[in-house]
């Protein structure tokens, strides 16, 4: 599979609003993060990430855990685009970008990752509502596919905000 990230095509992930930029996956103000981006590759969305050593499930091969929260944030991040997309706007527009959270994210793996690549996840848009996305991704290894998901993602409700939820929450990070 080819290494096709595009990096200036903007990740909608750097145009989340504070309050909802601070996921360990994607959050592009958690420190401690991974900093998943994702962004348009023509009609499918993509995201790149390389599992550090420290991402091991046994040696050679990465832990499942970080393939699910990949494949999560992945998903949250096409949902947001597709539904900005829906609304008239790419990423860079002057219009907030919708922040989704996961309703459901079903997870296959097909065969053991390994650890050592850039891992690439292609996301399909299945379908997009007003509030609520359908995205089925694959997670490629080179051109070995090895994971695939299912996402329902869903626009995250006013109440997750820290203006609702008190600001205090942001000292926690």
């Amino acid at each position: 599979m080819a290494n096709d990230n595009d990096n200036s095509v903007p990740a909608i992930q750097d145009f989340y609003e504070e309050d909802f930029a601070w996921c360990y996956g994607c959050g592009r103000l958690n420190n401690q993060g991974h900093h998943f981006q994702t962004r348009w590759n023509q009609e499918e969305t993509l995201t790149q990430y390389h599992p550090l050593p420290e991402h091991i499930a046994i040696p050679g091969f990465v832990y499942g855990g970080l393939l699910a929260s990949l494949l999560d944030c992945h998903s949250t991040g096409s949902a947001a685009l597709a539904l900005y997309r829906q609304m008239g706007h790419e990423p860079g527009d002057k219009e907030p970008v919708p922040r989704c959270v996961t309703a459901s994210l079903k997870v296959d793996y097909l065969t053991p990752t390994p650890l050592g690549t850039t891992l690439s996840v292609r996301g399909h848009i299945i379908s997009v509502g007003t509030r609520k996305v359908v995205v089925h991704s694959e997670l490629y290894a080179e051109d070995d596919l090895c994971v695939r998901s299912e996402a329902v993602a869903v626009v995250a409700p006013d109440t997750m905000t820290l203006h609702t939820a008190g600001s205090n929450k942001r000292d926690q990070y």
